[in-house]
């Protein structure tokens, strides 16, 4: 009897600790990239994960297919303000608007308060238009290369 309540105990206190690590981790402020379509969203929040965990590959990945230096993209990832997904829109983005990917950070960072909707408008490749069609293509040839499952 003493056995069993002992692991009855350790079972309780291993759960009543992963409460409180997954309670912590609800207060942070989840990834709202706010581009006007919830797919891309979903995928951008994803993007974050996989260059958490392979942030060498995310770099090759944004410097080989979206014609950005490799310097560069290392250069962003280093900066807090901006996420893996946050990368990926801007160099993806000016790729679909002929544009280098330094004038879309320079237009995220000069104001983003309306998300990527707001910025893409802005650049004149709205949420639904061409290059929104095309973002969404060039995030499933990203997930091809990666082997990553894709999302419906």
């Amino acid at each position: 009897m003493a056995r069993f309540l002992s692991r009855l105990l350790l079972t309780a206190a291993l759960l009543l600790g992963h409460s409180a690590q997954t309670l912590a981790q609800s207060d942070e402020p989840a990834y709202q990239p706010r581009t006007g379509d919830a797919w891309i969203d979903r995928h951008l929040a994803d993007i974050n994960r996989y260059a958490a965990r392979y942030p060498r590959s995310f770099a090759d990945e944004v410097a080989r297919y979206y014609s950005v230096p490799r310097d560069y993209v290392e250069a962003m990832q280093q900066q807090p303000a901006w996420t893996p997904g946050d990368i990926f829109m801007a160099c993806a983005l000016a790729q679909r608007i002929a544009q280098p990917c330094r004038s879309v950070v320079r237009e995220w960072s000069r104001d983003h308060t309306e998300g990527w909707s707001g910025v893409a408008t802005r650049l004149q490749a709205k949420p639904g238009s061409a290059p929104y069609r095309e973002l969404r293509k060039d995030i499933e040839r990203t997930y091809a290369r990666w082997a990553r499952p894709l999302a419906k």
